[in-house]
């Protein structure tokens, strides 16, 4: 068990921590959320014991082991399996010590601990991980080395995941996955057999992967039942609750100082009055929520070409001469919202680059729109801004003859205001200069938006606008990333890059997931003879009927039951008492019944539709 007792923490006389306490039982997967700088990190460190502690106590069973990813695997001549296979230490050092050792009583030791470690199916499990985050088996035998950094972070999280610690901290591991590896590690996390701490934006993973939320705000954490989606609904309760009790409160406090101010001189009325400034002066203010800062991406708006803009036909598409893609014969019009879904090295970021311009076709046809706008986004990008100068630095390069205002404004429609605007971007967080990258991939009002990874470093609330601003965007856009909720809130056609080719994929995203983890094999569509006559359906008898309306009869009846139950659990979170420190238990129970309730309601609405559904086709 983690224990956070009345923890007190500042960095340069900021406080970030004032009497934070939470208790984490073992085997519990929780997601760590807050805003930027709220000190998530931090946590993390204190936790590991990097810093020290102004007051308070982290606790922990004294043998517990603690594990997180390094910054990044060194550059080696190791190969990638040893290296993971070298982050279980005491697997090491026991397969070491069994080389050397000698007393029959220490040997007999070594071997029961290692068996104990299942320490003989190490390989195969450095293996297994390391291929469920993309390497293959033949990467897995090659030299760190050979890797760039973002390939050898991939190597870290296999590391520490093969170690298997007892808590286990994950800050943003999958800003370096593609989709297939944030599914696989999501999948792993769920059966993960100790205790999880993970800090993610990614709410397809907040979801899935955890069963707990612990929330970072005004300097404490508060520990709710669920995934992301509970969490918001018990938050926005919260926030409800705490607003109507302050404008009550308003109330109350304004009509108690107009009855002061009408008869405090009056001397009839002048002990009532004083009565009442009494109760003013004890009435412990309530404070009205703050209105979450609202986060927004504004996309100029581009000009409407001919469909369609780009076709493509026999085309093909490599390195050197070299084709990685081949045969592809594609069409894409303003108005499509594509995502690109295949495993790492299949060539999606190359079928991008072809298509953003960067690599050139090596054969067959490729036309073009007559005008086309381009813009590209790509994760290297970020990475290779100016450090030394300031966004607005960036903007008068690419626009010299606009005014400063209008610039300033361009930088605010990304997010970055006054303060940002003149700071240099070696000193922005992640998520400022992935806006920056945007807001220059945009900024000439593309007919085409190709966007590859745009998510990394972006938290949920910029992650909810990015999709706001790319549905609202009346250009085409072409999506890459693992971001599974961005996925499933912008694309209307998914394509498959596999085997060489680019082809849509008829199925949706839910489909699609299963199939990478293993757990269903996408059906061939089967072919249509058109010469078949289809038969005519049964028509069904009048006792299927009466015992289908019964059917929808009992969907219905329960779903009024479960919505008098989810109104009696609302009424009782909206007990304002029930948040009080004290009761933190009790509320997180009841946040836990509220939570249910709504999956069974969810569930019980699914099915009265499906029997309406079933009703009515065999009534016609």
């Amino acid at each position: 068990m983690l224990r956070i007792d009345d923890l007190r923490y500042s960095i340069e006389g900021r406080p970030l921590f004032e009497g934070a306490s939470a208790v984490i039982p073992d085997g519990h997967k929780v997601g760590l959320i807050g805003r930027n700088g709220a000190g998530k990190t931090t946590l993390f460190r204190l936790i590991r014991g990097e810093l020290t502690l102004d007051s308070g106590a982290i606790s922990f069973p004294r043998h517990a082991r603690i594990g997180g990813v390094a910054q990044e695997v060194p550059s080696s001549a190791t190969s990638l399996l040893d290296t993971v296979l070298a982050a279980d230490t005491e697997r090491a050092s026991l397969m070491a010590e069994a080389e050397t050792a000698t007393d029959p009583h220490r040997i007999a030791e070594i071997q029961t601990r290692l068996a104990d470690i299942d320490a003989w199916s190490a390989e195969a499990r450095a293996s297994s991980i390391l291929r469920g985050l993309g390497f293959s088996e033949a990467q897995q035998l090659m030299p760190c080395s050979d890797f760039s950094g973002g390939w050898r972070m991939r190597v870290a999280l296999a590391g520490v995941l093969f170690a298997r610690p007892d808590l286990l901290l994950l800050d943003e591991p999958t800003n370096y996955l593609d989709l297939e590896g944030a599914l696989w590690l999501e999948s792993y996390l769920a059966r993960y057999p100790h205790t999880v701490i993970l800090i993610s934006h990614d709410r397809g993973l907040l979801n899935r992967a955890v069963g707990h939320i612990l929330h970072l705000e005004n300097r404490k954490l508060t520990l709710y039942a669920g995934g992301y989606d509970a969490f918001a609904r018990a938050r926005a309760e919260q926030r409800a609750v705490q607003a109507a009790e302050a404008k009550k409160q308003d109330l109350r406090r304004a009509h108690l100082q107009s009855f002061v101010d009408r008869f405090r001189y009056k001397a009839s009325k002048a002990k009532q009055a004083q009565a009442r400034i009494k109760m003013l002066e004890r009435m412990t203010p309530i404070a009205a929520p703050e209105d979450l800062a609202r986060v927004v991406f504004t996309f100029p708006q581009p000009d409407e070409l001919s469909p369609p803009i780009v076709a493509l036909e026999g085309a093909a598409v490599g390195y050197d001469g070299t084709p990685v893609l081949q045969r592809l014969s594609l069409r894409i019009d303003q108005d499509d919202r594509i995502a690109l879904l295949g495993r790492n090295g299949e060539g999606k970021s190359t079928f991008s680059k072809l298509l953003a311009g960067k690599l050139d076709k090596l054969s067959g046809r490729m036309t073009t729109a007559n005008r086309l706008r381009i813009g590209y986004f790509a994760q290297h990008q970020v990475d290779e801004l100016h450090l030394d100068e300031t966004p607005l630095d960036h903007l008068r390069r690419e626009r010299p003859d606009e005014a400063p205002s209008k610039l300033r404004a361009r930088l605010a429609g990304f997010g970055l205001g006054a303060d940002q605007a003149e700071t240099e971007v070696g000193r922005l967080s992640g998520g400022q200069k992935a806006r920056l990258s945007l807001l220059l991939a945009t900024l000439d009002a593309p007919h085409l938006l190709i966007l590859d990874e745009p998510t990394n470093h972006l938290d949920i609330e910029s992650r909810e606008a990015l999709s706001e601003a790319l549905n609202d965007y009346s250009g085409a856009v072409i999506l890459v990333s693992h971001d599974m909720h961005l996925l499933s809130m912008v694309a209307d056609r998914l394509w498959l890059v596999q085997g060489g080719r680019v082809t849509p994929y008829e199925d949706d995203l839910d489909a699609y997931r299963r199939m990478l983890l293993g757990t269903d094999v996408p059906e061939k569509v089967a072919t249509v003879d058109k010469a078949a006559k289809p038969e005519a359906p049964k028509r069904a008898s009048r006792d299927e009927i009466l015992a289908l309306r019964a059917e929808v009869r009992k969907c219905e009846q329960r779903v009024e039951k479960l919505g008098e139950m989810r109104g009696k659990l609302q009424e009782k979170l909206a007990d304002p008492d029930l948040y009080d420190p004290a009761r933190a238990d009790e509320r997180i129970l009841w946040q836990k019944k509220f939570a249910e309730a709504e999956e069974a309601m969810e569930r019980a609405e699914a099915l009265w539709m499906a029997a309406l559904e079933k009703l009515d086709s065999a009534e016609v």
